[in-house]
């Protein structure tokens, strides 16, 4: 199986600087890109606010059809198509007060005012479970306000290059499947999210994770937010072990910056091999502890006390990504790096 990988001049952690370096780089590899004027422009302010970005794209040609709206969510339980109550196309502003039903299992899931709750356990009056540390603390109040007022800038430190060349690289990965339905899964307050939705590349893109204050916040930027979109924008609450859509339903979907927070990666990635449809792409990125960090012979361990503790999980290679995403059934792997930095992609066969 073929396997690109381009690197580029390492980026270190703040304890390994005296002063912070440039975070911008210019690829040896790039993927493919679309070929259209898009022009993007970031907006900074003194005071605490969502990083946006203004997108002006031209028009995109779609070569084939791609079948969108509601045939695409499926119970959490035995992923049988829901019917639902809406006469709208599903887009944010027609969840306050849906209802989802399973004809099936019997399954019934409800829209409030800002997402729609499609988790195994919506609607249990007594039983409540707790995730691990490393989800659960996203689904505080505190982390939620946080995440873009300070604390996903902090992620230039492992080589990540920020949004607006995040979103770029991925775009390029993401060209087969402009024009149809992707999925940022893990999207915290919707920083991607509101990105996708308003380059006009996709035609529904479904915000999606579990934590619930993520998604209020992601739900206030929007209202905030002049002229958003949000006729092809819906917000999800799911568990990214029990994704409720239908197999082969999805055209993308992206992980920015979650591969590592996931309990289980292969479970994870199973599941988004089986949303995708045939020839579906699958974009992510994440950190690496390899180069120095490999050669310390007790490192399997901490990771394993890691993901027993947290819940979270540490990659050591690119292969390893390479491995897990083939023992899911995606192929087509390539990455590049910008330090600990990593985007991975892979494709589901056609």
């Amino acid at each position: 199986m073929a396997r690109v990988i381009a690197k580029f001049p390492t980026v270190f952690f703040p304890g390994q600087l005296g002063q912070p370096r440039d975070p911008f780089f210019k690829p040896l590899f790039s993927p493919p890109t679309v070929n259209f004027v898009f022009a993007a422009k970031l907006r900074a302010s003194s005071t605490p606010v969502a990083v946006v970005v203004e997108t002006k794209p031209d028009p995109i040609s779609v070569e084939k059809e791609v079948s969108i709206g509601k045939s695409i969510l499926a119970c959490p339980i035995c992923y049988q198509p829901f019917t639902w109550n809406g006469d709208l196309g599903l887009s944010v502003e027609s969840m306050p007060g849906s209802s989802f039903h399973c004809s099936s299992c019997k399954k019934a899931c409800f829209g409030n005012e800002t997402h729609l709750d499609l988790t195994v356990a919506t609607g249990a009056k007594e039983y409540d479970e707790s995730m691990p540390a490393a989800t659960e603390i996203f689904r505080t109040p505190l982390i939620s306000f946080l995440y873009e007022r300070g604390w996903r800038q902090n992620f230039i430190w492992g080589g990540f290059p920020g949004l607006e060349k995040e979103f770029e690289l991925a775009k390029g990965y993401l060209k087969p499947v402009l024009g149809g339905t992707i999925v940022d899964a893990s999207c915290g307050s919707g920083l991607f999210s509101r990105t996708f939705a308003k380059s006009g590349l996709f035609s529904l893109v479904v915000a999606l994770d579990f934590s619930e204050n993520m998604l209020r916040q992601c739900y206030e930027f929007i209202k905030q937010e002049e002229g958003f979109p949000k006729e092809n924008i819906l917000l999800v609450r799911a568990d990214i072990s029990r994704l409720p859509f239908a197999s082969s339903s999805v055209d993308a979907v992206h992980a920015g910056a979650a591969l590592h927070c996931w309990p289980s990666p292969s479970i994870a990635v199973a599941e988004i091999s089986r949303v995708l449809r045939p020839g579906g792409v699958f974009v992510a990125t994440t950190y690496l502890l390899d180069g120095p960090f490999s050669v310390l012979p007790f490192l399997k361990t901490l990771r394993q006390n890691m993901v027993r503790v947290a819940g979270s999980h540490a990659f050591l290679s690119e292969r390893e990504l390479e491995d897990l995403c083939t023992a899911c059934g995606l192929g087509g792997f390539t990455c590049v790096r910008n330090g600990r930095f990593v985007m991975i992609s892979a494709t589901k066969p056609s």
